[in-house]
């Protein structure tokens, strides 16, 4: 792989979260004009309901997903005396990127990962397992927490909740549609309109698997982004590149982890196989190693 740069990463990684993004808001527009087809009225009245819902929930989870989230994974917060090395490591790279010391936090289990979470750097709180901190050196330890702080600072938490606000709508407005035909609505004109109705059911039937596979894609290119990210807070991306490396030699699931929280994790906590690579949540590390030793 040829030789870049932190800088090159970022920007570019950015670049694609929002044509990313851009794609998401035009395929809700498609929506819109497949509801159309299918039933005699606007689509945007679904699409106005379906969102509504689906914003509640972002907000919910937006605001509250933190305590939830640290609730669930059986976080304790870190004795400052005990994990003292742990406290001055994140108070430095925080001084670095900019933002307040979050809060920190430990999990109690064997196998080597992190996560941060909080809506903002003014609510945000570090994650470790204890696993982590017993095979990390310094080095390695400041690329993974770099890669955590990176996600805080580059509000990756608001970025997702837009991004889950536009799947929600989705998955919502596809359910109402799908709902609505079984029980007998739908548009009955008949020529080259029946065509376009076939055309749009599929659409509407699919919709949620396509909003799904960009959801994720979205979610690998921040994980692209935190690492370069992370890269440019410690000035030394091998550290990180070394951590990742000694986490995907360890085949033993976080305990805690569940399938809603996998995706805040610097590695899949899981360890399982997906069926395919475009819903993973995470690129390969694999990949997330080559692009750091080249920077």
């Amino acid at each position: 792989m040829s030789k870049t740069d932190f800088y090159t990463e970022i920007r570019n990684n950015n670049f694609k979260t929002y044509l990313l993004l851009f794609f998401f808001f035009i395929f809700v527009v498609l929506i819109a004009i497949a509801l159309k087809y299918i039933f005699a009225f606007s689509g945007f009245g679904i699409l106005f309901f379906a969102g509504f819902l689906a914003i509640i929930y972002a907000l919910v989870g937006y605001y509250k997903g933190d305590k939830i989230v640290l609730s669930t994974s059986k976080a304790k917060p870190a004795d400052e005396q005990q994990f003292m090395h742990l406290h001055n490591v994140v108070e430095g790279l925080a001084i670095a990127a900019g933002i307040p010391k979050p809060k920190v936090y430990i999990i109690q289990d064997d196998s080597p990962n992190a996560f941060a979470t909080g809506r903002d750097p003014n609510h945000a709180s570090v994650v470790v397992t204890t696993g982590l901190l017993k095979i990390m050196n310094r080095q390695e330890l400041e690329g993974v927490i770099g890669h955590e702080l990176s996600h805080v600072r580059n509000r990756d938490i608001r970025v997702m909740t837009i991004v889950t606000v536009l799947f929600g709508l989705i998955t919502m407005a596809s359910d109402i549609a799908l709902r609505s035909l079984f029980w007998g609505g739908g548009n009955n004109r008949e020529g080259n309109n029946q065509i376009m109705l076939i055309i749009a059911i599929i659409f509407i039937v699919l919709a949620p698997i396509v909003a799904m596979m960009i959801q994720m894609a979205i979610s690998r290119k921040r994980e692209y982004l935190a690492d370069a990210s992370s890269a440019q807070l410690t000035r030394y991306p091998q550290g990180l590149a070394n951590a990742l490396r000694k986490i995907s030699k360890v085949t033993k699931p976080v305990a805690v982890a569940t399938k809603g929280t996998a995706h805040m994790y610097i590695a899949n906590p899981l360890r399982g196989k997906q069926f395919s690579r475009l819903f993973d949540t995470h690129p390969p590390i694999q990949e997330r190693i080559a692009k750091l030793e080249s920077m």
